[in-house]
């Protein structure tokens, strides 16, 4: 027979089931948030990759080092600081050598790191890695005192809680990420831009977010692309800190012989690839019943009729040199150009949307959602924690200098006296102290 509780008949040794569900649940989530999902306003990485970034600093692998295996930095990782599979690892590992991915990418990836068109990376013992110049942004000054050290998961080494980032890497490279019901999608932004705007938020702190929107107009995409976002659009995002940007794809008409054109597309929207144009196309222009259909729809014979009456042909010559070259020639020379690339966009991924939500761990160590001002803010508050604990470092490192050579001019102006001292005595040290009032490390 099972006994019965109601809660006030409950006593201390007793936790109702749904009150353990919900405190467990609370923490798990916390968890996720904190350490996986969510990155730093202060450095702008998450754990992994805080991680790998310093493991890889620790290995000497310095962006002017000779690169080496991949599967090697990964055993580091795992072995030393994040005691998860090595896909974990080794995925965030690809994705910070991804140019096309990252704006600044902060590992240098000799190999196959992937491509845009959705090819993964090679196996980690193939590959090799080291740190990219720009990452020396993040880890030059973290053997200063500018940040604080804990210890890993079994306590046998420390790792930093923070890197001292010299810029706000959150806006530089962005974040993508979901957690237990908080998600982030920070895009990237240009360096010169975020540079100034943190500049002239360091000199007049009560600049609002539309006047530092003169200095970060908008975001910069790694892939590229061109936001047709209307600016007031884009600043109720950068003031909320939610939004969606409209991108379209980089184009240029190519004048060719006999009044013949054709459209380059050079630059893809976000999470827009080569082959996924590619597959659009052929979708529509070759298209198959849907599921439980005999025949075609009205609405893809429609789309099928526009599509082959303006397009006569589409190929990739993307290579090495051209990451990204869409070649697409129309039926007829006839066909006005913006009438033909308009149609493009409209049919295909050549233009979509690309989400803002700058959702970020903050200063206190909670998660929110931050406008453009609070994210500069929140960093520059960071920065100049970090820079004062940096001098004060230094200052520690002068005065114990200075103290040592204090004690060698005592030795120096009394030198024979010091020698008879040091003959004479069993133990020299405390009757070097007393004969001259030395402290001990002077001795």
């Amino acid at each position: 027979m099972i006994e019965e509780h109601t809660p006030a008949a409950v006593g201390s040794d007793y936790l109702l089931l749904g009150q353990y569900a919900e405190r467990a649940y609370l923490e798990y989530a916390m968890s996720v948030v904190k350490g996986r999902a969510l990155p730093e306003v202060s450095d702008g990485q998450k754990p992994v990759q805080r991680r790998i970034l310093y493991a890889m600093r620790d290995m000497g692998l310095t962006h002017g080092a000779k690169p080496v295996k991949s599967a090697r930095v990964v055993g580091e990782i795992l072995g030393k600081y994040h005691p998860h599979g090595d896909a974990s690892a080794y995925d965030a590992m690809v994705r910070m050598a991804q140019d096309f991915t990252l704006r600044y990418p902060l590992i240098d990836g000799i190999g196959n790191f992937g491509s845009r068109d959705g090819d993964g990376a090679a196996a980690m013992r193939y590959t090799e890695a080291r740190l990219t110049p720009i990452a020396e942004l993040l880890l030059a000054e973290i053997n200063q005192g500018t940040v604080d050290f804990v210890p890993n998961y079994d306590g046998a080494f420390e790792e930093p809680l923070h890197l001292p980032a010299r810029l706000p890497m959150v806006l530089l490279n962005g974040a993508s990420g979901i957690a237990v019901g908080l998600a982030t999608e920070i895009p990237s932004h240009n360096l010169t831009e975020v540079t100034q705007a943190a500049i002239a938020l360091l000199k007049k702190p009560s600049l609002t977010t539309a006047e530092l929107m003169q200095y970060i107009p908008a975001p910069d995409f790694a892939g590229g692309g061109h936001i047709i976002t209307p600016a007031t659009d884009l600043q109720q995002i950068y003031e909320t800190g939610k939004g969606s940007v409209r991108v379209r794809a980089r184009y240029e008409v190519e004048k060719l012989a006999r009044g013949q054109w054709r459209i380059i597309v050079t630059e893809l929207p976000p999470n827009t690839s080569a082959q996924k144009i590619l597959a659009e196309i052929e979708e529509q222009t070759n298209p198959k019943p849907k599921s439980g259909k005999k025949n075609l729809t009205q609405e893809q014979q429609n789309t099928k009729a526009l599509m082959l009456s303006l397009l006569e042909r589409v190929r990739d010559e993307s290579d090495g040199e051209a990451p990204v070259r869409l070649v697409f020639e129309p039926k007829s020379s006839r066909i006005e150009p913006e009438n033909f690339i308009n149609t493009l966009m409209a049919q295909t991924s050549l233009e979509g949307n690309a989400p803002m939500n700058l959702v970020m761990m903050g200063t206190d160590n909670r998660p929110a959602q931050k406008n453009l001002k609070t994210i500069l803010t929140e960093w520059l508050e960071f920065r100049t924690v970090t820079v004062t604990r940096r001098l004060k470092f230094r200052l520690t490192q002068v005065e114990k200098r200075i103290h040592i050579l204090d004690g060698r001019m005592i030795a120096f102006l009394h030198i024979d006296e010091v020698i008879r001292v040091i003959r004479e005595s069993d133990d020299p040290k405390p009757d070097l102290m007393a004969a001259f009032g030395l402290t001990e490390i002077q001795a």
